[in-house]
């Protein structure tokens, strides 16, 4: 709990920063990055974990045209960076979709050269988002490892959507080497909050996530 206590003063100041931007949905798409020279976003999970330390990861992204860059921290390890580069693809109308692959660099307690890749796929209400990448350890062959995080969402109306969410992290223990649960979520202009459930019948661990794109 000490993690939420440093993040939101620092959430605050980049929410009242971002109040007076136009409206987006929740989670931000990969799909518009072309629309300005430069576009930019902002996250932090926090992982609330049973029996476990707690722990935020945040993650920034820039946009321009096909050029993609993104920033991470505690997402492959605790105490973990990578730095990634990408390109964008998208199309599709009433069918949209986006996909981004990358190759980014891994340091700190885990090390390690990693391709990886975001997507999404858009249709009226429902919107589908992947992400996910391939951590190849230099020194250690046996810490290699694929992470993933998906989302499957129904927006009933712009600012709220509700749906599933599986992810496979080695961040910390768990009884389930895919862990499934459910997301709800609340968007404001810019802003976005959402709430995930994972593991709900056996120690489940809550993700409080928070975004802002411009």
């Amino acid at each position: 709990m000490r993690t939420i206590g440093i993040i939101l003063p620092a959430l605050t100041f980049v929410v009242s920063q971002a109040l007076g931007q136009t409206t987006t949905n929740a989670p931000p798409s990969i799909a518009n990055s072309t629309e300005k020279a430069w576009s930019v976003s902002a996250s932090v999970y926090t992982y609330l974990v049973p029996d476990d330390r707690d722990y935020a990861q945040p993650t920034v992204a820039f946009d321009r045209e096909w050029l993609h860059l993104e920033a991470r921290y505690n997402y492959e390890g605790l105490d973990t960076g990578s730095a990634w580069v990408g390109y964008n693809f998208s199309g599709g109308e009433k069918l949209a979709w986006a996909f981004t692959p990358m190759i980014g660099g891994v340091f700190g307690n885990t090390t390690g050269i990693a391709p990886g890749y975001k997507g999404s796929l858009s249709w009226g209400k429902l919107e589908l988002y992947t992400e996910g990448e391939y951590v190849f350890d230099p020194g250690d062959s046996s810490e290699n490892f694929f992470y993933t995080w998906s989302e499957f969402s129904l927006a009933p109306v712009d600012w709220f959507r509700v749906g599933l969410v599986i992810q496979r992290t080695k961040l910390y223990e768990t009884d389930f080497d895919i862990q499934r649960g459910f997301l709800a979520g609340v968007s404001f202009k810019r802003v976005d909050f959402t709430t995930y459930l994972f593991n709900p019948d056996d120690k489940p661990t809550v993700v409080l996530g928070a975004g802002v794109s411009f």
